[in-house]
């Protein structure tokens, strides 16, 4: 019989690439899905707080940070000498230790090659909250911070 069972991918950026001069896409989901513990003003405050907070230690640069009620996306880019799935999940560690966030294992991350990949992955994060049917328009989605504007 197959085994259908989900496999666990690697979040390790190859050897040949310059993780300094790379942006990611990421999707992290909460758990389970379906419940909003992200799109609520004051965890929104923390996860914004815990965000510039890492940022001020150089830890990652998010370009882009959207919460859903059940995921976040995101644009981010590391400086040497940090690891994508560390830092990750060490943010993951400490909002769920700290604030009783409930996360999935792992997340989705996708290397932006250009930067129409980037203005696409930007387009498709902005619009969710839309497709979703919680606001009309990009503008009306409180829980977004776009640094590209």
């Amino acid at each position: 019989m197959p085994d259908f069972r989900r496999k666990r991918l690697g979040h390790d950026v190859p050897f040949w690439i310059d993780p300094t001069q790379e942006a990611f896409f990421i999707t992290i989901n909460s758990a389970p899905r379906g419940r909003n513990q992200l799109a609520k003003p004051e965890i929104w405050e923390v996860l914004c707080e815990s965000v510039e907070f890492r940022e001020q230690r150089e830890e990652w640069k998010w370009c882009l940070f959207l919460a859903m009620p059940d995921h976040l996306h995101g644009i981010i880019s590391f400086p040497a000498g940090f690891a994508l799935r560390a830092s990750v999940a060490a943010w993951k560690r400490w909002l769920a230790r700290n604030h009783d966030i409930r996360w999935q294992d792992g997340f989705f991350d996708h290397r932006l090659r250009s930067p129409e990949s980037a203005s696409q992955k930007a387009n498709y994060s902005l619009e969710n909250p839309i497709r979703a049917g919680l606001a009309a328009e990009r503008d009306d989605w409180p829980y977004v911070r776009d640094r590209r504007r």
